[in-house]
């Protein structure tokens, strides 16, 4: 028994060794990882989105198989798979990204990055950061139809067991985002994160700022918002729901945007401000700067922003004068008087002016333009006879700062 064992055991290896060819295996398919850091924030009502282009495939080979990013978008309170909300819902977005040439060659994890044939074409670098928007009319608002049976069901055993049954959770409408890198065959890869935005109405934006500054800094004020939470709230018009239920305003802060170029506004706060504030030392005399201030309401892990109320706008001119030098100090010589004083700190310092007089009360600028150094030897003097000196700073625009401390000389 154990010998014919045996032999079969040999006949079967036989079998294998005599190289018979099954049929030829398909290509592998290289899918470009999932988009990464994919984030959303609600301004008024338009949805702002940005995620990272996917640069590696799931091998973490390299380039990445692909040649566009789409994101998608979906209106619901059910329970949704991605594959779900890429068939139902809608492509709100497309982004162009640069291409491998031969996407069957790409370099794997291991090899050097020299070794790696650039992608080419239009659209965005692989790795790069990319932002795009939806705007939440209508058609976004109105919720999706998914068949019955494409959405999740409850457990079937625990309703045929007669499980206690628990009140319905309410939860509000939400717009559900996605991005999909699409390969260079027209496949997708795997998702990015979902993003959930619910559909509650923006909170009132504020006053108008007001804005003052000196020769270090802006100063922008703004009148706070005291807010009720949504629930609470009405809609706006017919833009957003009324369907509220289940979030709850965590904080009300504030961004600020520099809104000068009015079709590329910046945002100068990094995180929202709890106070009403904000300080801006970006100073260039001459530059007109134009500020506006959004509401920030905290839901969760999302922030969502009030509409724009219109920019205040301000040029900045420089009329504050540098501050006066200071240790003015005389020294006598042979028919000359030496002065010296400590230098000014301002950045636009244009320089010194010297003024001479017989008193404090009857002094005259003995140069004709302003002074680089921080000393002056004044020539030419009758000995014995007594003057007073004090020296003025003065900047490029034309300020004139205070006197310094007087002194009084008389040459040798």
């Amino acid at each position: 028994m154990r010998i014919r064992t045996i032999g079969v055991l040999v006949a079967s290896l036989a079998a294998v060794a005599c190289g018979k060819k099954g049929p030829p295996l398909p290509p592998l398919v290289r899918l470009p990882s999932a988009p990464s850091d994919f984030a959303a924030e609600l301004r008024g009502a338009t949805v702002d989105l940005q995620f990272t282009v996917p640069a590696v495939n799931t091998d973490n080979s390299r380039p990445a198989n692909l040649q566009r990013v789409d994101v998608y978008a979906i209106t619901s309170s059910d329970a949704l798979t991605d594959a779900q909300i890429v068939k139902h819902g809608k492509r709100v977005a497309s982004v162009d990204v640069k291409a491998p040439k031969d996407p069957d060659a790409p370099i794997e994890e291991d090899e050097p990055l020299a070794e790696m044939e650039p992608p080419e074409g239009k659209g965005l670098d692989q790795g790069a950061h990319a932002h795009v928007s939806e705007t939440l009319d209508r058609v976004a608002l109105a919720p999706a139809t998914v068949p019955a049976e494409r959405k999740h069901q409850p457990d079937a055993t625990v309703a045929a067991h007669g499980a206690p049954l628990l009140p319905p959770r309410v939860t509000p409408l939400t717009r559900t985002y996605l991005a999909v890198g699409v390969t260079t065959r027209h496949k997708n890869g795997p998702s990015s994160k979902r993003v959930a935005v619910p559909l509650v109405p923006p909170p009132p934006p504020p006053g108008r700022p007001a804005i003052t500054y000196d020769e270090k800094a802006v100063t922008v004020k703004w009148p706070p918002v005291n807010q009720a939470p949504p629930i609470q709230r009405a809609p706006q018009g017919d833009e957003l729901p009324s369907k509220l239920l289940g979030f709850k305003p965590v904080t009300i802060q504030y961004h600020l945007y520099d809104a000068t170029q009015p079709d590329a506004p910046v945002r100068l706060t990094s995180t929202p401000l709890a106070e009403p504030t904000f300080l801006d030392t970006r100073m260039t005399w001459g530059e007109r700067r134009c500020y506006v201030v959004r509401t920030v309401e905290s839901l969760t892990d999302l922030t969502i922003e009030s509409d724009a109320p219109a920019p205040e706008c301000k040029t900045l001119t420089d009329t504050f004068p540098p501050a006066a030098p200071v240790r003015l100090q005389s020294s006598p010589q042979e028919g000359a008087i030496s002065l010296i004083w400590d230098a000014n700190t301002e950045k636009d310092l244009d320089g010194y002016i010297v003024f001479r007089g017989p008193s404090a009360e009857a002094l005259t600028a003995i140069v004709s333009a302003p002074i680089q150094l921080t000393q002056f030897r004044d020539e030419n003097l009758q000995p014995g006879v007594r003057y007073v000196y004090v020296v003025k700073a003065v900047d490029k625009a034309g300020n004139v700062s205070a006197a310094s401390n007087a002194v009084e000389e008389a040459a040798r």
